[in-house]
């Protein structure tokens, strides 16, 4: 069995040798290991992919019981079972339409039960690539109810985390509260340049010569979460603001892409307000 163990904890002396340990005394082979130190946190953080012929119960028990004395965060799972997601969008179609089509070829190692939209306009292309759609409308009256909806959604479908493919709605604290680096965002613009609506519009008055697109984990402060992915492109003075919206949806879509890949694959940890993401 091909395994995935991510671990997070304090630093100290012994915690790779104690892994290493426990993979060999569940009869594993180590095919993959990546680790860092954050040194103004003294976090650790190291991600682990082995081979045991003895079982995922064997191997949990083996790893919690040989790095139980570091107190880490530490999360096993089989290597070909694909994450849940729901994919929340409103009314533009770039982003979902590359996550749809790279599912299609097999690149994206997630499963989606469910899309949901507070419009009706992405039902069509959402139920021509099978993919059930769900219109949940909101308005400021209905917010938390419509926000209680979505929480049930993913309970009802073991969502494992959110993703907002150009999801044009502010999710509450109480929401955010509830799914804890469990939500990624694609963001038009570089972080932390240019947070709100219209960061192109805002970009074009500021003359900028390169725009770009930011993929985060949501928290109640809008556009601040953790950067888990960034990419950029150059434009010039004869750009329009409409210029840098089309060349921003092509880095959008890949940023977010990139993103969601990372985390299905157990490779972003967050540190503080930053993330390490192994490559």
């Amino acid at each position: 069995m091909d395994l995935i163990a991510s671990l997070q904890c304090a630093d100290q002396p012994g915690i790779v040798h104690a892994m290493t340990s426990a993979v060999l005394a569940c009869g594993g082979n180590i095919i993959e290991n990546q680790q860092f130190t954050d040194e103004p946190t003294n976090t650790f953080v190291m991600r682990t992919r082995f081979e045991t012929s003895q079982g995922l119960d064997a191997a949990q028990k083996s790893l919690h019981e040989g790095l139980s004395k570091f107190s880490p965060d530490l999360h096993i799972r089989p290597t070909d079972e694909k994450p849940r997601a729901l994919v929340l969008v409103t009314k533009e179609s770039h982003c979902l339409r590359d996550l749809l089509y790279l599912l299609e070829l097999g690149e994206l190692p997630i499963e989606i039960p469910l899309i949901v939209s507070n419009h009706e306009e992405l039902r069509t292309l959402v139920e021509s690539h099978g993919f059930t759609f769900k219109h949940l409308p909101i308005n400021a009256s209905t917010k938390a109810e419509q926000e209680k909806a979505l929480l049930a959604l993913i309970e009802e479908h073991s969502i494992d985390f959110v993703v907002l493919a150009r999801y044009m709605q502010v999710l509450s604290n109480e929401f955010c509260a509830a799914l804890p680096g469990r939500i990624i965002n694609i963001h038009h613009s570089f972080l932390p340049g240019f947070k709100g609506a219209k960061p192109y519009h805002q970009a074009h008055a500021r003359g900028v010569k390169i725009i770009g697109a930011t993929a985060h984990f949501v928290t109640s402060d809008l556009d601040e979460g953790p950067i888990i992915e960034q990419d950029i492109a150059h434009v010039s003075h004869t750009s329009t603001p409409d210029d840098l919206i089309a060349l921003g949806r092509d880095i959008e879509r890949r940023v977010l892409a990139k993103a969601v890949r990372l985390y299905a694959q157990d490779r972003i940890f967050i540190v503080g307000q930053r993330t390490v993401v192994f490559s």
